[in-house]
Order: structure tokens, then C-alpha cells, then sequence
């Protein structure tokens, strides 16, 4: 992710999370259609600009509004900026309120943000003087998009399901909750993008979930947590064991990727563990679980062993899609040119990196022709 500067606004965010008004269809069995959602939705979404403080400096911050049907809205403010893009890390402030017609307004003690679509929103003191403006912002993952690299195996590409068996595609080319690989894995990197519904009367678990279940033993949580403080059954967890570091959620009906790096655990010849297993997940782009040590299967995942299992897209009965979904397995016999990184595919594609010394050769010549 980039970062936002003080006081800045990261033009290269920016852009309208909002849409039309149009038809509300069954909002509690999940939206996954922009065009029914509600007026509610048009106001939730991400913010950020540069407020006055007390102090009299102006400093920038972010704003996450999420809808809670009935015109009702939470929200979480982040010092220095949005999670990813120039927090700092501090103690985040909630603000909740009520839409009334097309606006809405949140408070907390000491201040008040008016939303209106198509806006920016106004912050204001107790007394209804203006400290700034934050302006809606649209953000994606730099690994959005990414081609698989050479030798990964790609399970699914929008049409093409033959390494996936309960498998089900969208009219519109999506894959839906309950697919599974065919082949069982051991250790490898999976690329994943995901899209949670618009569900705002649901509260929890009940929220767009899902989940990548690798190996069907250690599941990585997929949930509507957008703009909410985590807990460790939130979105990219490791279900009921460890929360992410950084709550890295994107607004329900936005694209959002998983890169994860699965190194499983050790066994000898007795059965015994002799290593644990060990996982990276970088959530929209951004590291949430760093290498991360597991003590054993998580949740309702099958028990721990030597043999490889396959990975499951947990079905949870929400409406969650799927799409550009590859892996490259680590146990696979070298190529003459190992894989370039996700990240580094998606910055070459972007037109951004062109080349990265920590990278094969082979690899930074590939990126260099992406000039």
C-alpha cells in the first residue's frame, strides 16, 4: 500500500466510493449487485484530509464508515491516516450516528462529521466550527490483478475449473463458496481475491463470512470486518487464534487479495511433529501475519498430519465471490527461472516497478520489458 503524506491527499486514492441511488433488494441475505444497494451505502466508505487540532496544527487523518442498516453508522478514526496508508498506530476514536434523508452526521465527544454523497465530509467542534475536510476515497491492493508467475498452477481464471471440483461460476464469471482444490498441497504461495457483500444488517460471523481453509486445517478468515476494532475471528485471522496485526479490510463489495505463504509442519517417521507450520499473509498488499508460528489446526479444521489436504473456500451460506486464484507450489522441481514475486508482477503490470535487484535475473529482465 502507499502511504499518505502529512496533511496530503494521496491523489492516487482517490476516487468516488459513491454511486446512484437505487432499488434496495434483501440487504439481510447480502448485496452483491452495486445496483441494490442502499442509500445507506452510498455514505459508508473511506476518508481521509487534514483536521485541525487543539494545538492549532493541522494533521491527517482517516475515517472508515461502516452502515448498519436503518441508517445507522459506526465509524473508527485513525491518526496520521488510514490503516496502511499513514496510521501511526495510535488509539483509534469511534464516532456513531444516524442518516436523516440524504445525510448523516457521527459524533463523538467533542466532535461531529457530517456525510453527504458525492461530498466531502465535515468535521466539526462542539461549538460547529469547521477543523476540515476529509474526502472519500476508493483504495486497491497493488496485488490486484496479478498474473500468476511462470510454473504456477492456476486454479481458477474466470472460466477454466478443471483443478477445482464443487465448483460454481456466476453469470458473471465469478467463483463462488464451497470450491476445492482437487490436488492436496504441502508447502506453496497462494495469490486469492475476494468480495465480501453489502450485508449491513448482519452483526459478526453472520457478515460475509468465509474462509480459505488450507490444507482444511488452518483457516484464514474471510468476513465483512471493515471498520471495526478486531478480534480473532475477524477478516484475515487465523480463526480463534491470532487477530492480524493491522485491520487491512476494504469496504464490503470491494476487490480484496490474499497473498499467503503456507510453509506446513514437519512429521517423522513415528507421526510426531517435529517442526510447526509457519504462514505469511499480506492482506490488500500489507503484511498482517509475519511468518507466523502455528501451534496447531485452527477452529473446525481437520486434525494436524503428514499428509497434504487440499484447500477448501469455506461456504458460511454468504454470498462471498472469488476470482484470479493461483498457487505456486514450493515442493515443485525448480525452473530455469524461479517466480518473480506477486507484488512485483502487480507494480510491473501497474507500470510501477520495472526492476527489483532482489529478484532473479531472469525475472528482472522481465519486469524491465514491462517499461
Amino acid at each position: 500500500m502507499r502511504f499518505v503524506p502529512v496533511c496530503a491527499i494521496a491523489v492516487c486514492l482517490v476516487g468516488s466510493w459513491f454511486g446512484r441511488d437505487a432499488f434496495s433488494q434483501d440487504l439481510k441475505k447480502g448485496v452483491t449487485d452495486l445496483a441494490h444497494v442502499d442509500a445507506d451505502f452510498h455514505l459508508q466508505g473511506e476518508y481521509t484530509g487534514c483536521v485541525l487540532f487543539s494545538d492549532g496544527y493541522q494533521r491527517t487523518v482517516g475515517l472508515q464508515v461502516a452502515a448498519l442498516g436503518d441508517g445507522n453508522f459506526d465509524a473508527l478514526w485513525y491518526q496520521g491516516g488510514l490503516p496502511g496508508n499513514g496510521y501511526d498506530g495510535s488509539t483509534r476514536r469511534k464516532l456513531s450516528g444516524k442518516r436523516s434523508d440524504a445525510r448523516a452526521e457521527l459524533t463523538a465527544d467533542g466532535l461531529a462529521i457530517e456525510l453527504q454523497p458525492d461530498s466531502a465530509a465535515i468535521v466539526k467542534n462542539s461549538a460547529g466550527g469547521v477543523l476540515g475536510y476529509l474526502q472519500p476515497q476508493r483504495r486497491y491492493s497493488l496485488t490486484e490483478g496479478a498474473a500468476p508467475p511462470a510454473g504456477a498452477i492456476v486454479l481458477f481464471d474466470g472460466k477454466n475449473i478443471d483443478r477445482l471440483k464443487n465448483a460454481k461460476i456466476t453469470a458473471d464469471g465469478l467463483l463462488e463458496i464451497g470450491a476445492e482444490t482437487k490436488e492436496p498441497v504441502q508447502n506453496f504461495t497462494l495469490h486469492a481475491e475476494f468480495r465480501t457483500p453489502y450485508m449491513p444488517y448482519a452483526r459478526g460471523q453472520a457478515r460475509g463470512n468465509s474462509g480459505f481453509y488450507l490444507q482444511k486445517r488452518y483457516e484464514v478468515q474471510v468476513l465483512d470486518s471493515f471498520g471495526l476494532e478486531l478480534q480473532f475471528n475477524d477478516c484475515a485471522s487465523l480463526y480463534r487464534f491470532k487477530a492480524p496485526d493491522l485491520n487491512m479490510s476494504f469496504p464490503p463489495l470491494s476487490w480484496q487479495t490474499y497473498d499467503i505463504d503456507f510453509t506446513a509442519p514437519r512429521f517423522n517417521a513415528a507421526g510426531e511433529r517435529i517442526t510447526k507450520g509457519r504462514i505469511t499473509v499480506r492482506h490488500n498488499g500489507v503484511i498482517v501475519h509475519n511468518n507466523l508460528e502455528l501451534e496447531n489446526k485452527t477452529g473446525g479444521g481437520s486434525p494436524e498430519g503428514p499428509n497434504p489436504l487440499p484447500i477448501l473456500l469455506q461456504n458460511h451460506g454468504n454470498p462471498v465471490n472469488f476470482r484470479n486464484l493461483w498457487l505456486v507450489n514450493h515442493d515443485a522441481a525448480p525452473s530455469t527461472c524461479p517466480p518473480c514475486t506477486s507484488v512485483a508482477t502487480a507494480n510491473c503490470a501497474r507500470g510501477g516497478l520495472v526492476s527489483d535487484a532482489t529478484q532473479p535475473p531472469c525475472c528482472r529482465k522481465r519486469l524491465r520489458r514491462c517499461r
